[in-house]
C-alpha cells in the first residue's frame, strides 16, 4: 500500500498572481493537498521608454546591476534584447540579486550571480555590498517594481552611491469579490493560506470584507515565506501561524507540513 501523501484531505490556498502559481500547485499537489487559487494581486510589466533608453546609454558606466525580484530580471532584459538583441551588450558590469528565485532567473540567462544575500532582504544586500567594497562615487542601476521598499536604496545613498533606479513592472491589487474560486473559499475555508510577498498580505487585508469566512468555514493559518512578508502582515493585524526558516517555496512547504501534522 503506497504512503498517505503529507497533505492528503488539506485545502491549501495559495496567493501568487495568475501565471506564477503553478510551481506552487504542483508543489502541493504532489504531496496530495487541495489547491485554492488565490491570487490577490497582478504583476505586469510596465518600464518608462524615456528612462529606459538612459539607462541603457549609461549601461557601461555601471559597476553593479542590482535585481530585487524575478519579475524585475524578466522585465527587463526583454527590454534590453529587444534594443540590443545581443546580450553581451551588458558588458563587464557585475550582478546582484535578492532572494533565490531572482537569482535563479539570472541563471536561466547564463549569466553569473556576483552577490547574493544570506538573507533575502534588500537591505541585507546594500550590507553586504557597502561591506564588500567602498561603494563611495560607485554608480548601480537597481531594477524594480512599483511597490518595492526604499530600504536598500537608501543605505546606499547613505554610503555615497550614486543610485539610478529603473522600475520595470507594477504590481496591483485584484479584484476577487466576484471570483468564483474565492466565493469558494468564502463558504469552505482552508486549513492553510501561504502568503509570499506583502502586497499580496495587503491586497488581503483591503479586501477583508470580499474574503469574509462563512460561519462553518475551516478557518486557514497563515504561513509567511519570510520575514518581510510576517512584518507586514504584523503590521496588519494578521496572525503568522508559521514561517519559512529560509525564503523559498520548499521552505514554506517544510513549514507548513509541520504546522499541519
Amino acid at each position: 500500500m503506497p504512503a498517505k501523501k503529507s497533505l492528503s484531505g488539506r485545502r491549501i490556498a495559495i496567493t501568487r498572481p495568475a501565471g506564477s502559481a503553478s510551481e506552487w500547485r504542483s508543489r502541493l499537489e504532489v504531496q496530495g493537498a487541495e489547491v485554492v487559487e488565490l491570487p490577490l494581486i497582478k504583476v505586469t510589466k510596465e518600464v518608462n521608454l524615456d528612462t529606459l533608453a538612459e539607462v541603457l546609454q549609461e549601461m557601461g558606466s555601471y559597476e553593479w546591476v542590482i535585481f530585487t525580484s524575478a519579475n524585475g530580471v524578466k522585465y527587463f532584459f526583454e527590454e534590453f534584447i529587444r534594443v540590443h538583441e545581443d546580450i553581451r551588450a551588458l558588458g563587464l558590469v557585475r550582478l546582484a540579486a535578492v532572494g533565490e528565485a531572482t537569482a535563479a532567473a539570472l541563471k536561466d540567462l547564463h549569466l553569473r550571480v556576483d552577490l547574493q544575500p544570506k538573507k533575502a532582504s534588500g537591505e541585507e544586500l546594500a550590507k553586504e555590498l557597502i561591506k564588500r567594497e567602498s561603494m563611495d562615487s560607485a554608480k548601480v542601476l537597481v531594477v524594480t517594481g512599483n511597490r518595492n521598499r526604499d530600504t536598500l536604496i537608501e543605505l546606499l545613498h547613505e554610503a555615497r552611491t550614486i543610485v539610478d533606479q529603473l522600475p520595470v513592472y507594477k504590481t496591483e491589487e485584484t479584484e476577487l469579490a466576484s471570483d468564483p474560486v474565492a466565493g469558494e473559499f468564502r463558504a469552505k475555508g482552508a486549513d492553510a493560506i501561504l502568503f509570499a510577498s506583502p502586497s499580496a498580505v495587503q491586497s488581503f487585508f483591503d479586501q477583508a470584507a470580499a474574503l469574509k469566512l462563512a460561519p462553518k468555514a475551516r478557518k486557514p493559518l497563515a504561513g509567511s515565506i519570510g520575514p518581510t512578508t510576517s512584518a507586514a502582515m504584523k503590521q496588519l493585524g494578521l496572525p503568522v501561524d508559521f514561517e519559512a526558516a529560509e525564503p523559498n517555496l520548499d521552505s514554506l512547504v517544510t513549514a507548513l507540513r509541520a504546522k499541519l501534522k
